[in-house]
């Protein structure tokens, strides 16, 4: 039934391994592409994976920094599976928590220790508990309570008790008060005589005792007391005296006390502050010295800035301590600094805050309840250090997943592959897809510009045939970049060329024939724009599927701005399941990376990056900072991490 059981740590060694009867292919695969896509990517909130044709369940043990995988195929329905996994997580902690805790899981392998028959025990276990669990079927109508009813205590009728007081017989009184609707005459009422030595009272509280009056009373009392006093409503208000206009304080305005007025003072010239333009500066770099040789200029990170503007949130108030003993307080103290196995109640207050602040600044609401889901899966069980807050632990664990999932997966590196496309005497192909209006066709112009500053030569492919003007912006694009770098430096040959054929033609077609212009031409890099389209818009996202599909560029740019919170996930999901929908071939060519554009336009708020890399798991190759040439960064996570953390 199973196909394989590992337990090895987060360091990648292989504790013990169990490999189904069978069972040719080797578990690797499968638990590489686990690290690979959930493990190393923050992913961790599901204990579920699937592989090709095999379903994976995990669990983490954060105290000893162990995982427990087992497989399966994907079209079995284990039910037992989660509770074996867990049962084989306590037995293994059971045996063996001493050899961990003393020498740890590299020092454990040197110790030869047998959990086959252990673990054979469990699996038989589980496998014997789902077998003789006892099947529900259907009840048959004759097992039903409705099948006992007969059909005359079905039937409603409108004397309804009264006609059952009546023992069911229908009295001709009856009849004549159904057919006149007159109303019955009610019954006397007849009093219950009291309990001796119990009086009742009439005034107001008829048929209570004494003893009821005096409790009534007594919560009345207590309600006056407890409800505070109630202020009486003045009989004639004394008209008051309108006052001057005031300033409007928002809700959630903070402690800042600058008043929105950038109107020109003693001469100086209206525009936004000096300090704001600083605060940009250090996130994004210092700015363009000279020329853009070699790689581009990462975004600054300071990190005594970081520290001082990271996001504070309390620790928990200690419980209070124990009656009857005098170690209750020392108890809490304990459980507070140190030595305390954190839980996900502990854990909860503290990722809720956080989730808010995640919000708040860009990243899509389901991201950021992912990625609090999944740091709550990595702590549970996990031994804080000494005199360390759960909410410092928190952050700190947050904050490295973040670290984590904006450093790119694999290498990413232009230069490199446009050098390899040259020994190979073919031309280097990126593609730029992305919604309308993100600045596809200006940050193809600052890629284009860099690439001429290292030494290339570029061939733009106008594809864009059904924006109006999309040819022609490309073509001053390219008059100024030549203008730049004038064809008599480089040999009497223009660095920049455009290939275009009008409006209203194949775009997929224009893409082949400006590849192979530039193959026959000996360009270094093909830089193919594409329209701009929204990702519900099915006949254009088919072209582009198209376009990719028949050209096969070797990269492919997804261009979205930093502005998108919620939409971000939505375009780059429909993005890749229109480009594998609407592929070709087995293997669809996907988004392989991200221009981050607008970036100078968000102060603080970069969740979008966030979001962008969680969704696609591809690096963000460039960021656009400005609207001029040299107006490009690559991206530095710690700094992106760092904004975000801010309060």
């Amino acid at each position: 039934m199973l196909d394989f059981f590992t337990i090895f740590s987060k360091g990648g060694i292989v504790l013990w391994c169990f490999q189904g009867a069978g069972v040719k292919e080797s578990f690797t695969g499968p638990v590489n592409a686990l690290i690979r896509s959930v493990i190393l990517q923050e992913r961790s909130g599901s204990n579920s994976f699937t592989h090709e044709r095999q379903s994976l369940k995990y669990k983490l043990d954060n105290e000893f920094e162990l995982i427990f995988v087992v497989g399966f195929q994907n079209i079995l329905t284990l039910t037992y599976v989660d509770k074996f996994i867990d049962d084989v997580q306590l037995r293994f902690r059971d045996r063996y928590k001493n050899e961990l805790v003393q020498k740890g899981a590299l020092m454990l392998l040197n110790n030869s220790f047998e959990f086959e028959d252990d673990f054979q025990r469990i699996l038989r276990e589980a496998e014997e508990s789902s077998r003789t669990r006892s099947t529900t079927y259907m009840r048959a109508f004759q097992e039903s309570e409705k099948s006992k009813k007969t059909v005359k205590s079905m039937i409603e009728t409108k004397g309804g008790d009264k006609g059952k007081e009546q023992g069911g017989k229908k009295s001709k009184s009856s009849k004549k008060e159904r057919k006149f609707h007159s109303p019955a005459p009610e019954p006397a009422k007849v009093e219950k005589p009291s309990p001796p030595g119990q009086k009742t009272l009439q005034n107001g509280n008829q048929g209570l005792t004494q003893e009821e009056i005096i409790q009534k009373k007594r919560e009345e009392f207590i309600r006056k007391h407890t409800a505070g006093p109630t202020e009486k409503p003045s009989k004639s208000p004394k008209p008051q005296k309108p006052r001057g206009k005031t300033k409007r304080v928002w809700d959630n305005g903070g402690t800042n006390t600058k008043e929105l007025d950038y109107s020109a003072k003693n001469g100086d010239s209206p525009g936004v502050n000096d300090k704001d333009l600083d605060a940009h500066n250090d996130l994004v770099g210092p700015p363009f010295t000279s020329t853009e040789q070699g790689d581009l200029l990462p975004v600054d990170y300071e990190s005594s800035e970081e520290e001082e503007h990271l996001v504070c949130l309390p620790p928990p108030p200690p419980p209070p301590p124990k009656k009857g003993g005098g170690g209750g307080g020392c108890g809490w103290v304990k459980g507070w600094v140190g030595s305390k196995s954190l839980s996900q109640e502990d854990m909860e207050p503290v990722l809720e805050k956080m989730k808010e602040h995640l919000i708040a600044k860009n990243v899509a609401a389901e991201i950021a309840s992912q990625l609090c889901d999944s740091v709550a899966k990595k702590l549970e069980g996990k031994v804080m250090g000494t005199f360390t807050t759960v909410a410092s632990t928190v952050k700190q664990a947050l904050q490295d997943s973040l670290v984590q999932i904006l450093q790119p997966k694999r290498r990413v590196d232009i230069l490199r592959d446009v050098m390899e496309a040259q020994s190979q005497r073919r031309p280097f192909v990126i593609t730029f897809c992305g919604v309308n209006g993100v600045g596809k066709s200006t940050n193809l112009a600052k890629i284009s510009y860099w690439l001429i500053e290292n030494g290339f030569t570029v061939l733009i492919a106008a594809c864009d045939t059904f924006r109006a003007g999309a040819v022609e912006q490309l073509r001053t694009h390219q008059r100024r970049l030549n203008a730049l770098h004038p064809p008599e430096k480089h040999g009497g040959q223009p660095v920049v060329q455009l290939y275009e054929k009008g409006y209203g033609k194949d775009a997929a077609g224009i893409a082949m024939e400006a590849i192979a212009y530039a193959r026959n031409q000996a360009f270094d890099v093909v830089l193919v724009d594409t329209a701009g389209r929204m990702q519900d818009n099915a006949p254009l996202m088919t072209a582009l599927a198209k376009l990719i599909a028949v050209n096969m560029p070797d990269l492919v740019l997804f261009v979205g701005e930093a502005l998108v919170g919620n939409e971000a996930v939505d375009q780059l999901v429909k993005f890749n399941q229109a480009l594998a929908d609407h592929s070709m071939s087995e293997k669809p060519r996907l988004i392989d990376g991200i221009v981050l554009t607008k970036f100078d336009t968000i102060d603080d708020k970069v969740g979008a990056a966030i979001s962008m890399t969680y969704i696609t798991g591809q690096p963000i190759v460039f960021v656009g900072t400005g609207q001029t040439y040299n107006d490009l960064r690559s991206l530095n996570a710690r700094a992106v991490v760092g904004a975000l953390m801010k309060a």
